[in-house]
């Protein structure tokens, strides 16, 4: 009997689901804890030896195949490890979390998003097509959510789309330690840097932040620790072509460590997500981890984030559409370091008091602990053949 979580979308490294999620099972709890990916990468045993990364293969092209395809692969993956939870992270895996759950296996959603409301803003799906799209995936989600035995939202506001008692919300916040650079230099020794990590998209003001170097005076050597991966060709050709990118210095993607170690260089940590209706009421998982590391926040403008912002005393909030105002407040973090500092530690103080992982990790420890309680229910689906029940290599 194990536990499998699984993405056919996320990288195996996602910090969410395999730096907080699997760590903490496998630390734990005593069943075997698996990790189902789907990106060609092959196994992998974690280093610490505790769990098992599985690779059901590359991922298909196109999201047709890669949710017709990969769910029949991840399926097949499934039923060699025969977990007794399987706790999958796509809504593209509704279908096959409804499959496990009539093997037998107890089932957990992870909704990282609101899905709907993220279904109104893809560029990809006709704009016609958007809202009945979303409220067929919206129905679809609601009726799912009834037979599975947990509902792990990332947020609050997610959380309000499935009330009930399976419902149990687990945070993005940051391991404490995790982004703590062990030479880390003195802030006032740093130079003057500013950090942005994660994904390079639009509408998280990759050409703001950009135009905003831009227009900073040449007298403020001001530059840009850029980590991550660009959305698409096609914007990072129109983003290295702006004035500013002079200015950035591109690390692409970056291990956790590296991330660290360029947060222990920066002087300010940049999360300006666009008031898209999926963001505005969700807490930003880097906003935290900027905070984690001792850094002060300029932040989007948004109600809830003003809220945090304000009270912790952790940052300057902006409009992050408004490339002037991003560069008033990179230079007011640049030529007033004594109260970036104090901005820094109050951020630092604010997670280590309420947003961190530890009580998240509890209330996810809990939930497995009731679903591993219960009695096994009775497997409707016959088991496969033989061959396709061999324990995984």
């Amino acid at each position: 009997m194990s536990i499998a979580q699984i993405t056919t979308v996320h990288h195996r490294a996602d910090t969410r689901i395999r730096v907080k999620e699997v760590a903490s099972l496998a630390r734990r709890l005593d069943e075997p804890v698996f990790l189902l990916v789907q990106d060609g990468k092959g196994p992998e045993v974690s280093a610490c030896g505790r769990y098992r990364v599985i690779d059901s293969g590359l991922r298909p092209r196109g999201r047709i195949m890669r949710m017709i395809r990969g769910n029949w692969r991840m399926w097949r993956a499934l039923r060699r490890v025969k977990p007794r939870v399987v706790h999958f992270h796509d809504p593209e895996l509704l279908f096959l979390g409804l499959a496990m759950k009539l093997t037998g296996a107890r089932v957990v959603y992870d909704v990282h998003e609101d899905v709907p409301r993220q279904i109104l803003t893809k560029d990809w799906i006709p704009a016609l097509l958007r809202r009945p799209l979303a409220a067929v995936v919206g129905i679809l989600e609601g009726l799912a959510v009834k037979v599975f035995d947990g509902v792990v939202p990332a947020t609050p506001p997610i959380a309000r789309r499935f009330p009930g008692p399976r419902t149990v919300v687990v945070q993005n916040f940051p391991l404490l330690d995790e982004l703590r650079c062990v030479d880390a230099l003195a802030y006032a020794a740093r130079p003057p840097a500013l950090a942005y990590v994660g994904d390079i998209s639009e509408v998280r003001a990759a050409d703001e932040m950009v135009q905003a170097l831009g227009l900073l005076p040449r007298t403020l050597a001001c530059r840009l620790e850029l980590a991550g991966g660009f959305a698409s060709p096609a914007l990072e050709q129109r983003v290295r072509a702006l004035p500013g990118w002079s200015r950035v210095r591109f690390h692409g993607w970056a291990t956790r460590p590296q991330v660290a170690a360029i947060l222990g260089r920066a002087r300010a940590g940049l999360v300006l997500l666009h008031p898209e209706p999926n963001y505005v009421e969700a807490y930003p998982n880097k906003m935290f981890e900027y905070m984690a590391a001792g850094l002060p926040v300029i932040a989007s403008d948004f109600p809830l984030w003003r809220e945090l912002v304000e009270e912790s005393g952790a940052g300057l909030l902006v409009d992050p559409q408004d490339a002037v105002a991003i560069a008033g407040a990179m230079r007011w973090i640049l030529e007033n370091p004594d109260e970036a500092v104090a901005m820094g530690r109050r951020g630092r103080a604010a997670v280590e008091a309420r947003f961190n992982w530890q009580p998240e990790e509890e209330k996810l420890i809990g939930l497995y602990r009731r679903l591993l309680d219960q009695p096994q229910p009775t497997t409707v689906v016959a088991p496969l053949a033989a061959r396709a029940e061999r324990p995984p290599r």
